[in-house]
């Protein structure tokens, strides 16, 4: 296939295409660089015809400018497009989940702008993943993801480090980002990884993990900025940045260069070299560890690590003999790499885990020796190049051993450096890497053509069954539009208004002629759609025409007989009547205690080898329904499909079952009388609590948001 449309998301750290600022924060490294330079390289590939990086819109004076620009070109075929996702200031990435739903919206109206959908989504790290499950499955796309890194590494590390678990989970909100990385390996149809080692022991932790559908690419170096000191200048400047701390400057260089983290094992580097006379005697040691203005302006890990370092080499008296130079612009880094090797250095990564080590290909490329953690992909880096010595990190004195092999003799040096270069070049171009991506997204698309028919959410109707409308008020039924007549006869009112200028629909769990029945009874106007059944039918009105487009989308993977055949039998769980199951839904009523619990439910499923959307509601049912069936994803399909801005949509529910189309971009109302699952949501700026139950809810929210007598909101056309 020609002319590839490839969608990255990459929603955390302070992207941008010049001048990356790595190392700033634990949020803006290697990740960030990894995913410009793929769109770079990609964008440059003759079958590629468009690539758009999705991230985080930051208009924040504490930054950039830069990152409050819509777009910025990245080269040939290729852009960085911001959305805004959330508040506009900088945060965290562990502060982003709770408006990832945002950021779907959003994502979803500027693919409505484009003149078509991508060919594949490839989303970057867990949070990322969240949003590319949901565009995948609202949109029929298949999805790529690459980790980076993984929570429950993460998490065992921190345990492993002393850290209590309590709180950590409350600082990185491991639940959160393990559900979702969870999610992604169920769903995603390749798991990119940079070593078999990943895939194998890393992934291997996860329920969902599925090693057929991982696949090891290295990542790749820009030859064009690493090359050997006689192929590149050194700028003057650099070997100052680091010789004004040396009292002998000429030595051969051991340099360092990461984020002034734990993991990344540096105060262990500076007891290697303080605890070995030799090695002191023959090299010096630069530890490039971001910038700072003052340690005591930097987060709290940052500083600790730091302070470590400096309080170790005033312990081990290394004064002239180690730098720690405070700033570097990115375009030093390449220099300070050849400086090392016009010295005849060597580069060192001493991790205690290293999930790849694009370092250690940049200074391979540069010429440069490398000794480096055994534990992570170093190992693959090595075994290709043979330019260098894998150590344990847990040892120092195994630390320095491999450093003084590296210097000390002048052939080695030699072989390690040859080989280095012409490693890089067979195995680890960004064009070896885009040559086995495209290979394997070849596979992807030609096995979906093969197996169904590409289900995308594309054409538009000949003729609008829908009326008009610019806005449509979308209501679960019971509990929320019925249970309080004044309410609703009010409501009733407005909805027969000749001049209403906004649709009305309603989303309920209900099946079709069990909504129509209640409806009827309760002398609420025919609505002009219904999303039945928890989100498996969509109906237009006045002749309840049903959305074959949205019945074809949601068959998707989905085996009913043997869902059901799994289900049936389970303590705790009693199918309900016959008139509320249907060809897309089974639905269960639930003994709290006695019925295994979601997590559980769900493991059962992937170990039969089937896929579901779990359902549970007031903590008495369970809807299993196919993976791209919900009330939520209706919506946005709804949106999609009519060309309605999401935040036209208000929408109104009081359980656990309108959860999806609450969150987001939608204007949501939740009436008083709803369960307490949908307490997670107050607090947040898009979802209005009322006062008041059912239709005087919907009512007092209607008057919240200006709904019945203001125009309809827009949303405003994000990048072009």
């Amino acid at each position: 296939m020609h002319d590839l449309y490839v969608l990255m998301l990459s929603v955390h750290g302070l992207m941008r295409g010049h001048d990356l600022e790595l190392g700033r924060d634990a949020d803006t490294g290697g990740q960030t660089l990894y995913v410009i330079e793929l769109a770079r390289a990609l964008g440059r590939h003759a079958r590629i015809g468009q690539v758009d990086v999705l991230t985080r819109l930051v208009d924040d004076a504490s930054v950039s400018p830069d990152y409050a620009a819509p777009s910025e070109g990245l080269g040939a075929c290729a852009r960085l497009v911001r959305l805004p996702c959330g508040p506009r200031r900088y945060l965290r990435k562990e502060s982003l989940w709770n408006h990832l739903d945002q950021l779907v919206d959003r994502s979803l109206g500027y693919l409505r702008q484009q003149p078509r959908l991508p060919d594949v989504i490839h989303s970057h790290y867990a949070d990322a993943g969240y949003v590319g499950v949901q565009l995948s499955q609202l949109l029929g796309i298949p999805l790529l993801h690459t980790g980076h890194s993984l929570g429950r590494c993460k998490r065992q590390r921190l345990l492993d480090h002393g850290r209590k678990a309590r709180m950590i989970d409350r600082q990185f909100n491991f639940d959160r980002r393990i559900a979702a990385e969870e999610a992604v390996l169920e769903h995603a149809v390749r798991v990119v990884t940079s070593t078999a080692q990943e895939g194998r022991e890393q992934y291997g932790l996860y329920d969902h993990h599925q090693p057929a559908h991982m696949v090891v690419i290295p990542p790749g170096t820009d030859t064009s900025r690493f090359a050997p000191p006689g192929r590149a200048p050194i700028p003057p400047h650099v070997p100052m940045l680091v010789d004004r701390f040396f009292a002998q400057p000429k030595k051969p260089l051991i340099l360092a260069i990461c984020r002034p983290d734990v993991r990344k094992n540096l105060q262990r580097l500076v007891a290697a070299y303080g605890e070995s006379p030799e090695l002191r005697a023959r090299a010096n040691l630069a530890i490039v560890a971001g910038n700072r203005d003052d340690i005591r302006s930097l987060d709290e890990a940052q500083a600790d690590v730091l302070q470590a370092l400096l309080l170790d080499i005033d312990r081990y008296d290394l004064w002239g003999s180690v730098a720690l130079p405070k700033q570097h612009q990115p375009d030093d880094i390449p220099a300070l790499y050849r400086l090392a090797a016009q010295r005849r250095g060597v580069f060192v990564n001493p991790a205690l885990i290293e999930p790849f080590g694009l370092t250690l290909i940049e200074a391979a490329a540069s010429g440069l020796p490398v000794v480096a953690t055994r534990d992570g992909g170093p190992s693959d880096i090595i075994a290709h190049c043979e330019n260098g010595v894998l150590v344990d990190p847990l040892d120092s004195t195994d630390i320095a051993r491999g450093l003084l092999e590296a210097v000390s003799d002048s052939r080695t040096w030699q072989r390690y450096a040859r080989r280095g270069i012409g490693g890089v070049t067979r195995h680890y171009t960004w064009d070896a890497h885009v040559e086995k991506y495209l290979k394997e997204v070849d596979r992807v698309l030609h096995h979906r053509r093969k197996q169904m028919r590409r289900e995308r959410v594309t054409q538009h109707p000949a003729s609008r069954f829908m009326p008009d409308a610019r806005r449509m008020l979308m209501s679960d039924i019971d509990n929320t539009l019925l249970g309080d007549r004044a309410g609703l006869d009010a409501l009733i009112r407005v909805l027969r208004t000749p001049s209403r200028n906004f649709g009305f629909g309603v989303a309920t769990g209900r099946h079709l002629s069990s909504a129509l029945e209640v409806l009827k009874q309760s002398r609420v106007p025919l609505p002009d759609v219904l999303i039945t059944a928890v989100g498996c039918e969509i109906h237009y009105g006045p002749d309840m025409r049903p959305d074959p487009g949205w019945r074809r989308h949601i068959q998707y993977l989905w085996r009913r007989d043997a869902v059901a055949s799994l289900f049936t039998g389970l303590p705790g769980l009693t199918l309900q009547s016959d008139d509320q199951q249907s060809e897309f839904k089974l639905s269960f009523n639930v003994e709290p205690g006695a019925s295994p619990s979601l997590h559980e439910l769900k493991t059962l499923l992937r170990q039969a080898g089937l896929h579901a959307n779990l359902i549970h509601s007031h903590d008495a049912f369970l809807d299993i329904l196919p993976v791209r069936a919900s009330k939520g994803r209706a919506v946005r399909y709804l949106a999609y499909k009519w060309g309605l801005p999401l935040r036209a949509f208000l929408v109104a529910g009081d359980s656990g079952n309108d959860l999806e189309m609450l969150v987001g971009d939608t204007r949501a109302v939740v009436v008083s009388n709803h369960s307490a699952e949908l307490e997670t949501l107050r607090g947040l700026e898009q979802v209005y609590f009322s006062a008041t139950p059912s239709a005087s809810g919907i009512l007092e929210g209607m008057a919240h948001y200006g709904f019945a007598d203001s125009p309809a909101p827009a949303l405003k056309r994000e990048a072009a």
